[in-house]
């Protein structure tokens, strides 16, 4: 990587207020991942429909696209997220410190992307991500969006789950389900 221009950030800073927005709070969007995750309980984390993903799943797989921009970052080409075991992980339930676990491996995962994106400049942004066609504008980008679309999945998953308890645990209609889309989540 060349010698950053420190002048030359502007963009670089806007993408790292907006990846911090979407993780911590004050998204223009609604809950961040954090605000997402705050208080989920190991039960809310591993409640399971038939096509979706856990919450808990979810928060691996956050975190797994954030260990890929930072191996990307560093110029690892040899890093993939080629299985599902790598993307989401290996245990839809998890008791209190798996999820606690998650959580500070999600934690970790971003403080150390922040680190990375600090090393970077606007140039940087537009050159080709090693082993890809797309430029690291996108991929930082894309983790932004990523985060947005994650957390309202969570967000709903936790409502899902309210809504089933409130249920007795009887099951819900398959209509909130079966949308003939395969593994929307």
């Amino acid at each position: 990587m060349a010698e950053i221009n420190e002048e030359n950030r502007e963009l670089v800073e806007r993408l790292k207020t907006l990846l911090n927005a979407g993780y911590h709070g004050g998204a223009w969007h609604g809950p961040s991942i954090l605000e997402a995750i705050k208080n989920i309980t190991p039960e809310e984390a591993s409640f399971k429909t038939p096509t979706v993903h856990t919450a808990a799943e979810l928060i691996y797989h956050i975190t797994s696209w954030r260990i890929f921009t930072i191996k990307r970052l560093q110029g690892d080409s040899e890093y993939q997220i080629d299985n599902e075991k790598k993307n989401f992980g290996s245990a839809p339930k998890v008791d209190e410190f798996e999820l606690e676990t998650l959580i500070m491996e999600l934690s970790l995962s971003h403080d150390e992307l922040i680190r990375e994106i600090d090393k970077i400049d606007d140039k940087f942004l537009s050159e080709i991500v090693t082993g890809s066609e797309y430029d690291y504008f996108t991929l930082i980008n894309g983790i932004i969006h990523h985060d947005i679309y994650h957390s309202g999945q969570i967000n709903l998953l936790k409502k899902i789950c309210g809504a089933y308890a409130d249920n007795d645990g009887d099951e819900i209609s398959s209509r909130y389900f079966d949308d003939g889309m395969g593994d929307a989540f």
